[in-house]
């Protein structure tokens, strides 16, 4: 398995919008989603999404089982991988929170979201997946699925009083974990 580096905020191939996965069950495939889910851990991730490490597919993944240092008071997301992803916001309801990105390292920011989605999708075996989730689990999947189309979360943001450095918003964050 490799850790692989994650492109950072500036970085054109970030703005790019993805191609849909089109071969499902290839080890090439396989060895992505293992490399992907390496790198996430290795830098404490919520989530990764296949452009943050320069390839352009339409595939993320997020969750785990084990609680987050970058995240410490949110819910448990169930690991998932998720190609070709399709959100439909369930309402109008939306919700302002405090994100972070792998990409945008050291900076945190409030961005509205949809309350209630629903995503579909494709597993890397080509099976379908059709979730409703609300919450911190709909937040990271919107967050994710933003990379898909040249989005990172600071285009968002609607009020820059609420932007601004991890370590200054959140003192008991590191640098080092948020980086």
């Amino acid at each position: 398995m490799t850790v692989h580096t994650i492109l950072k905020m500036g970085d054109p191939r970030l703005l790019r919008v993805a191609q849909p996965v089109t071969a499902f069950d290839t080890d090439a495939l396989h060895l992505l989603v293992r490399d992907m889910f390496e790198t996430m851990r290795a830098v404490n991730g919520a989530g990764l999404a296949a452009p943050q490490i320069g390839v352009d597919l339409q595939l993320v993944i997020f969750g785990s089982g084990d609680r987050n240092p970058r995240y410490p008071d949110r819910p448990l997301v169930p690991p998932t991988v998720l190609c070709n992803p399709v959100i439909t916001p369930l309402g109008d309801e939306e919700e302002e929170d405090w994100e972070g990105c792998l990409s945008v390292p050291g900076l945190r920011g409030k961005v509205p979201r949809w309350s209630r989605i629903r995503y579909t999708g494709f597993d890397p075996y080509g099976d379908a997946i059709d979730r409703t989730v609300d919450g911190f689990h709909a937040r990271v999947v919107q967050h994710e699925c933003d990379h898909l189309i040249g989005k990172l979360y600071p285009m968002r943001v609607r009020d820059f009083t609420q932007f601004g450095f991890t370590e200054v918003l959140f003192p008991g964050i590191s640098a080092a974990e948020d980086d």
